[in-house]
């Protein structure tokens, strides 16, 4: 069994570190518009913030069955992640007209807070329950311990109970997910005698990721605080981290990743372990290659293993970092993509 493939997948960076409102658009890249009926737009313009958020919209034709009864084609709508303030993504999404209430789910690539601080403002205008989906371990209280030995900070945490009163419906799963409009599956992949309706537009969730390199260290100086005793206990892994993978027909899979915290080249390789497929047509997101040390020393293999890998497109954004972005284009350039909010990335299988 693999993964059922998709027409057409949209990408709408509603959070990332960087914006430049004078990138061209392409048939790729869809910038934000800079006017209207000969007026520049108002303000607010695109917001940037070290945080990152996308919506995604992935549609397939054979939900031409849902036209042929009369029925408009529906898409499958994600938000995966939510941003580092309170209110950037919904700036921002304000800023493209974007209702939240078409939003099927909500999505948590990991529990760290500049991927879920935006949350509670955005169900504020879900005017619906909403499925939020997230490894358990998103929900843990963690702390950071500088290098020095001596500095610790306690980072901001997801309330479970708030969410839930605020209309989220939280689904915890650590395996890999199948999602649609009106549904989570398990995703159980290379069984005989399975079948997967193909009429509605999918996406997997990987669920946790396993560590094969030995390059990508997850993030050493996370702890994660006992409930019962007050301990820091070390949490380098973050097994809560996991990307979105879709697959685009004659093209190949689409790997989105908020941070990588697992690696992104073991995210990689776990999506086509998953689907048994090989093809990448385009890894957007997060590779958490910057801070110094041990991630800017995982850059030069990464970018060693990527070109093996040889997806068309490279869409570094939010934690990658300067250092890595510039190496990709140096040694990627024609794969590159250059990220910016508000912008929107499509994905077609005629293109």
């Amino acid at each position: 069994m693999t993964l059922p493939e998709i027409d057409s997948l949209s990408i709408t960076l509603l959070m990332d570190n960087y914006t430049d409102r004078l990138l061209p658009s392409s048939l790729i890249a869809i910038r934000p518009p800079m006017m209207k009926n000969e007026q520049f737009l108002p303000p607010p313009p695109p917001v940037a913030e070290h945080g990152f958020s996308s919506l995604i919209r992935v549609a397939s034709n054979d939900n031409r069955a849902y036209q042929n009864k009369g029925e408009s084609l529906n898409e499958n709508i994600i938000l995966f992640d939510c941003g580092t303030s309170e209110n950037g993504v919904v700036s921002n999404a304000e800023t493209l007209g974007i209702n939240f209430n078409s939003i099927n789910s909500v999505i948590l690539s990991h529990g760290h807070f500049d991927h879920f601080t935006g949350l509670p403002n955005i169900l504020k205008r879900i005017d619906k329950p909403i499925r939020l989906i997230c490894h358990p371990d998103a929900f843990l209280r963690r702390w950071i311990i500088f290098p020095n030995g001596k500095d610790k900070a306690r980072m901001p945490f997801l309330d479970k109970e708030e969410l839930q009163r605020q209309g989220a419906i939280i689904t915890t799963k650590k395996d890999p997910s199948l999602i649609s409009q009106a549904s989570i599956e398990e995703y159980q992949y290379r069984l005989n005698g399975n079948t997967i309706d193909k009429s509605i537009p999918k996406l997997l969730v990987t669920g946790w990721i396993p560590r094969t390199t030995t390059y990508e260290k997850g993030f050493p100086l996370q702890y994660k605080e006992d409930l019962n005793t007050g301990n820091l206990i070390p949490d380098p892994l973050v097994n809560d981290d996991q990307a979105i993978v879709a697959n685009i027909k004659n093209k190949g899979l689409i790997i989105i990743s908020g941070c990588a915290h697992a690696g992104i080249i073991n995210t990689i390789r776990y999506a086509k372990l998953l689907t048994g497929i090989n093809k990448i047509y385009a890894v957007i997101g997060g590779f958490h290659l910057t801070g110094g040390g041990i991630y800017e020393d995982a850059i030069e293999p990464t970018i060693t293993e990527l070109k093996k890998i040889d997806p068309r497109y490279l869409i570094p954004c939010h934690c990658t970092g300067w250092k890595a972005t510039n190496r990709i284009i140096q040694e990627l350039p024609e794969k590159f993509l250059q990220p910016s909010t508000c912008t929107t990335f499509t994905f077609d299988s005629t293109n």
